[in-house]
This record gives structure tokens, C-alpha cells and sequence, in this order.
């Protein structure tokens, strides 16, 4: 015998009711609904009203339930809005839709059915049997226990409820593409086919003017319904054709004053149009007779079109007044969200544009690099202050740079710039990675107290950053971290693992909690590899921060030698990145080559009258076997000699004399004990002091001087 209830056993409140339920804390349910019995005499006496909510209700809301197979098990559509929708039961629930949306809700009723999570107030279009349909709210609810399936709630949509869920539904999101669907989904109500075309302008985020400059440009950001289109026709982030462009923005452009047109059948849409190919690319199908074409206006003196609603229609359902009245305040009220889209995308694509300005370009020849930069999504608060930096020094070393400012916008783009800048200045001058901590550290307070300029308001205490500086012939790395989480190094062969740091509070710290900052230098052999990243990569809600460190360590040990970099840095994001990210996500991999042992050679000497000499006769043979020129072993054994005398002079303690054969020329090193720091100053022909340094600097490209813990390294380069 069959159990199934018949369609009306239970008004729709009552199955909408109970399916809601199970979302309410306990007793929710009960108070939501209402108790079946008077609890006392004074509930007793309350008289019930003759309209009651319920009633009132029941006038628009329809349910239906249906099994986990989505096919209808009981339903009441009792109410006369309804009439025509025929649910029968037994039958699929996607008869009740048109066909161009059965995919889409279908995947939306899985999904419920598996995780259990409502999804409401879907505008959704229901099939009447004479042809036409009806426009409800559909909310989609796991069924109440013990039933199993789903819950259906149907709200046919009133003018005025339709109105404000609509703007309510807009005003959601700050891409400007998910605006203009929202806007095309909510105008499908009066409608068959909705598309929304804005000023190429708005699209992009620049600023729009009253009157657009040269040849006015649309483009197609929203078309509802999702079904395949004709060829020819313009569909979501095409271009509309100039002559279309110019003749829809003719057409709402009347006195002066944007307002709505409609043209009412299919013979004044081709007289309009004029040519088959625009026919094509703006006539959705054969059936679309009639299209009201709505400005979206800024409020302004004089208002600005950001761009036009278009509602398509049969020949059957011609556009009452009312109609036209409802459209114009629905757009009217919501393109200001459009506007606000516009605004997000503009400061998006700026601080976007800085960022990828900001990305490594060359790493030089003793290091392989690759990066990976993914911004937050678009809808969140906006692109963060993530960088990333991988450059040559001028002594041959090699900077890696990665670094996260707090907060989005404008004001965190700004002091990213203006810390990365920095960093990379201080770096190429010699400075050590803990000194350049240091002087960003100073800036990030410094920039605290600004009241003017892009970061006025803007706080970046907290700031992190993490500097590795890598020598090709020692092949050692130097590091040293303000906050920042671990690199993870993969050496040959070896163990991979994050590198041990100590935690040091980030950048801009109240001066009692300051310390000074660790350089820690580890061993990285050629085929090394490391990876520098900031914290949008490894945070998981789901995970602590060690986990998602450890899962970033294993899909960097998964990268082989022979791995294309770029490629292998692209993999472990896209395995290890959100699809929707809150932070923006930055990777820096590094592979280490370094130079080959024949192509360096180092010399220890005494600080006496003869190491000149002596380091002469070492670089002349040294030049020999490497088969240098004549004009280029001229150049390198003065620069030494100078160099060498220079620190026997002025510097005590032993000498360290190191060359390198580098791609492009010859790099010469003297390192010594000294602490002062060679200028370059003016400089007569009988005068003895400083002559030295003049004969460097006109045989040289270049040269300069880097610190370390033992004294200073003076070096010079000589191009072949």
C-alpha cells in the first residue's frame, strides 16, 4: 500500500516550517511556529485573527519535498498564484524548470543533499502549462526528520518583495562582474533574457565622464539565462560592435537626459538595428520580439550612464507601463552598487599593477628563480601588501626578498613599494640582512606617525619580512627574518625541512620588545632548493600553522631536479592555495647553481709591503690558465694591486684576496680587517692619497663594499 501522503496532507508553512527547524537553536522551532494548544486561560481567551499570518501566507508560499533521486514526493501549490504549475508527484522536479536552468539547480540541490547547507532566495522561473511562467523566491532546505530529500520553498514574488530582495541580493558583492550578474539575475523577472553592457570604462575600473571621450565602447558584463547562444551573438566579455555600442547609448540618450526606450516587436528591432550583423549580435534567438533598454545613471550633476539593462521578451508579453516603472527603480537603486563595483576594481587593479611590477624579472646566472603571485579574490578586502624580490647584488651575491604589510588597499600597496625599495637599496650598498632589518624596521615607524600621502591613516606596525642574501662561491646563504615564517630548504639528497630561526617580533615593534635581529647562515650546495613564501600560502582554517608548513614542505620535496621552475612553483600553489582567497598568496622558489670551483680562486696573504706583489704574480698566472686577454689581465692586475695596497695601508690583519670568472667579465675581491670605508673624493696631480681608488674606478664597471663580521670586502668588476 502506498504511504505517500497525498500533494495537500500538510499546508506549505507547515513543511517549510518544519524543514527549518533544524536550522534553529532548540525550541526555535516552536516559537517560530507557534504552539497547536493553548498553554493557560489567558492564552485561551486570545482571540485568533480572522486574517492570520499564516493565511496571509500561504497566498504566495508553496513547498515541495523531494527524495534524494530530486523527484517530488508531496508538494501544495494550492495557492491560485500557483495555478498551472503542474507538480506531479513521482515526476523529476526539473520539469517544473526551464530547460536552460536544470544544470545549474539541479547542481544546487546535490549539493544541499550532500552537505546539508540551505541555499535561499534563488530568483528562479517556474514552467506554467499554457506557455508563460512565474517568477518565485526558491529556497532549497534539507528535509525535517525522519524524512530524508529536501525541502522546497516556493515564494511567488510580489512587486514589492521582489524589489527589495533584489537589492538586497546586488548590493553583496564588491566585483564588478558578480554585480552585473546579480543585476541581470534579478531583472529576469520581467523578462526572458536580461543582459547588462557597461562603459568599457566602468569595466576596467577608470573614472567616467558625462561625456566619453572618442568612440563610445561597450562591453557585455552579465547575460542571464546560462545556455548556449547563436553564433554571432555577444555573450559575457565581448565587445558589443561599435555600431551597437553607438546606437544602444544613442538610443537612452534623449534631451540630453538618459532614459528608458522600449522597442516593442521584432520588425522595429531589424528597422532599428539596420543590419543582419548587429541583428545577430544583439537579438538573443528568434523568439525575442520585444527589449526594454534601461540606463543605468549615476546621480550627479549632470548624471553619468555607467552603461544599459536590456530585458528581452516574446511577442506575446508586450511591456505594461508598470513594468517599465518597476524596471527603472530597480536600476536606478542599484547603480550605485555598480559604481561602488567600479571604484574596488580601479583600486584593485592599481595596487594589482604595483604588485606585479614588484615580481623578480632575473636572478642572474648562479641562481635559478621562479615565482608565484596570486592576489586576494576580488570580492574580499582587497589586494593585501605581499611582495616578493629576487635580484644580483653588484659583488655577485644574489638577494632574495619576501615580505608581508598588514592590511589591503592603497595604503598597504604604498609601503610595500616603499619597503621593498628600500630593502633592495640597502642590499646592493653592501649592507648585511639583519642591518637592513634594522633601517625597515625603523621605516615602518617612521611611516606609522605620516599624516599625508597614499598611506595617510595607515598603519603598518606588524609587517613582516624575511631577507636571504646567497654567495655562488661559498655557497652559503646569510639570512634573517622580522616575523616571518620559516623558508623551507631542500638540500641534494637530503632532509627537507624549515630553516631554524628564531622568532623576532615583526617590523615596527614597541621599542621595549626590540632585539636585534639574528643572521643565520646555513650551507645550500648547488641543486638546493628554497622556498620563500608569506602566510596566505600554508593558512588553512582547517589546520594549525605547523600542518600547513609541513604540507608546503612536502610538495616542495616533490619538485625533481630536472622540473621546469616556473612550472613546479605554479603546482605546489595550485595545490596548496584556497580557491577563495581572504590573503593574498606569494611563493618564491629558488634553485642554487652557483659557480664551478674552476672558475673561482681565493688567496689568503699577510698584511706586508710584499702582498702586492705577491697577489700580482698569483692573478697573472691564475689569468693565464683561464686564457684571458691581454688588454683585460692589464686592467685586473692594477685594480688588484691598488686594492691590495689600499688594505695594507690602511687596514691590518690578514688579507683576503678572491676572483671569480663570471659570465660578463671578472669580479675581484679584497677582503680585510679595516672598518673604514674607501670614498672616492677630488683628488690633484702632485696629490699622493687617493690616487689608488681613481685608477679603480676608470678600469672598472663597477665596484663597491660590503661588510662583515670580520671587517669589509672591497670588490671591483671588469668586463672582458
Amino acid at each position: 500500500m502506498d504511504s505517500t501522503p497525498p500533494p495537500s496532507s500538510a499546508s506549505p508553512f507547515d513543511m517549510v516550517s518544519s524543514a527549518l527547524g533544524q536550522y534553529m537553536p532548540a525550541g526555535g522551532a516552536a516559537a517560530a511556529a507557534g504552539s497547536a494548544e493553548p498553554q493557560d486561560d489567558n492564552a485561551a481567551a486570545r482571540q485568533v485573527p480572522a486574517d492570520p499570518p499564516t493565511a496571509r501566507q500561504e497566498q504566495i508560499l508553496g513547498a515541495v519535498n523531494l527524495d534524494r533521486d530530486l523527484r517530488i514526493t508531496r508538494c501544495n501549490l494550492d495557492a491560485p498564484v500557483f495555478a498551472g504549475v503542474e507538480a506531479v508527484i513521482g515526476n523529476p522536479f526539473v520539469d517544473l524548470l526551464p530547460p536552460w536552468d536544470v544544470p545549474t539547480v539541479t547542481r544546487r540541490l546535490r549539493q544541499v543533499l550532500e552537505t546539508g547547507e540551505p541555499h535561499v532566495a534563488r530568483v528562479q522561473r517556474l514552467r506554467r502549462s499554457d506557455g508563460s511562467e512565474l517568477v518565485v523566491s526558491m529556497s532549497i532546505l534539507a528535509a525535517a526528520a525522519p524524512q530524508e530529500g529536501l525541502t522546497v520553498s516556493l515564494i511567488a514574488m510580489a512587486r514589492r518583495l521582489h524589489l527589495y530582495a533584489a537589492e538586497t541580493a546586488i548590493g553583496t558583492s564588491l566585483d564588478i562582474g558578480e554585480t552585473a550578474q546579480s543585476l541581470a539575475e534579478s531583472l529576469l523577472a520581467w523578462g526572458d533574457v536580461t543582459a547588462i553592457d557597461l562603459d568599457f570604462a566602468v569595466w576596467t575600473g577608470e573614472v567616467v565622464t558625462e561625456q566619453p571621450q572618442g568612440r563610445i565602447r561597450l562591453r557585455r558584463a552579465a547575460l542571464v539565462p546560462d545556455r548556449a547562444w547563436p553564433d554571432g551573438y555577444i555573450t559575457p566579455g565581448e565587445d558589443l560592435p561599435g555600431d551597437a555600442s553607438r546606437l544602444l547609448s544613442q538610443a537612452i540618450r534623449r534631451d540630453d537626459f538618459a532614459q528608458a526606450i522600449v522597442i516593442p516587436d521584432r520588425e522595429a528591432i531589424e528597422r532599428v538595428l539596420g543590419s543582419p550583423r548587429l541583428v545577430r549580435a544583439l537579438v538573443p534567438g528568434d523568439q525575442a520580439a520585444g527589449v526594454a533598454c534601461i540606463p543605468l545613471v549615476l546621480d550627479g550633476d549632470p548624471p553619468v550612464v555607467l552603461g544599459v539593462a536590456e530585458v528581452w521578451r516574446r511577442a506575446d508579453r508586450p511591456f505594461a507601463d508598470s513594468e517599465l516603472f518597476d524596471l527603472q527603480e530597480l536600476v536606478a537603486r542599484t547603480s550605485h552598487h555598480v559604481d561602488l563595483a567600479r571604484q574596488h576594481q580601479r583600486e584593485h587593479t592599481q595596487v594589482l599593477a604595483l604588485q606585479r611590477r614588484l615580481l623578480p624579472r632575473s636572478a642572474g646566472d648562479t641562481i635559478e628563480t621562479a615565482s608565484v603571485y596570486q592576489p586576494a579574490t576580488p570580492d574580499s578586502a582587497g589586494v593585501g601588501g605581499d611582495w616578493v624580490n629576487s635580484f644580483p647584488l653588484p659583488d655577485g651575491r644574489t638577494a632574495l626578498v619576501v615580505g608581508d604589510v598588514v592590511g589591503h588597499g592603497l595604503g598597504a600597496a604604498a609601503t610595500m613599494g616603499q619597503l621593498s625599495m628600500e630593502a633592495r637599496a640597502l642590499l646592493s650598498a653592501g649592507l648585511a640582512p639583519d642591518e637592513v632589518l634594522e633601517h625597515l624596521d625603523d621605516t615602518v615607524s617612521l611611516l606609522d606617525d605620516a599624516e599625508s600621502g597614499l598611506a595617510a591613516g595607515y598603519s603598518a606596525l606588524g609587517s613582516t619580512c624575511c631577507i636571504a642574501v646567497y654567495d655562488p662561491v661559498s655557497h652559503h646563504v646569510e639570512l634573517a627574518s622580522a616575523g616571518h615564517l620559516p623558508p623551507i630548504l631542500v638540500a641534494p639528497g637530503g632532509p627537507a625541512g624549515p630553516v631554524a630561526i628564531r622568532p623576532h617580533p615583526g617590523l615596527g615593534a614597541e621599542f621595549a620588545l626590540r632585539e636585534p635581529y639574528d643572521v643565520h647562515a646555513f650551507s645550500a650546495p648547488p641543486g638546493s632548493l628554497l622556498a620563500l613564501y608569506t602566510d596566505g600560502l600554508v593558512e588553512d582554517p582547517a589546520l594549525s600553522i605547523d600542518e600547513g608548513i609541513d604540507r608546503l614542505t612536502d610538495a616542495v620535496s616533490s619538485v625533481h631536479p630536472w622540473d621546469g621552475l616556473q612550472q613546479a612553483a605554479r603546482r605546489v600553489v595550485s595545490a596548496l592555495a584556497p580557491p577563495r582567497r581572504r590573503d593574498d598568496v606569494t611563493l618564491l622558489l629558488a634553485r642554487m647553481i652557483g659557480y664551478r670551483k674552476g672558475d673561482t680562486a681565493t688567496w689568503r696573504l699577510p698584511a706586508r709591503g710584499v702582498a702586492a706583489a705577491r697577489a700580482r704574480a698569483l692573478t697573472s698566472e691564475l689569468l693565464r690558465r683561464w686564457g684571458t686577454r691581454d688588454d683585460t689581465r692589464d686592467s685586473v692586475l692594477l685594480v688588484v694591486d691598488e686594492l691590495v695596497a689600499n688594505a695594507v695601508r690602511f687596514a691590518g690583519g690578514p688579507i683576503t684576496v678572491r676572483l671569480i670568472r663570471t659570465g660578463r667579465g671578472l669580479l675581484c675581491e679584497v677582503g680585510d680587517t679595516g672598518n673604514g670605508r674607501p670614498r672616492l673624493g677630488p683628488s690633484g696631480l702632485l696629490d699622493d692619497g687617493g690616487r689608488g681608488l681613481h685608477v679603480v674606478h676608470g678600469l672598472t664597471t663597477r665596484w663597491g663594499v660590503r661588510w662583515t663580521d670580520t671587517g669589509k670586502v672591497v670588490w671591483a668588476s671588469v668586463e672582458r
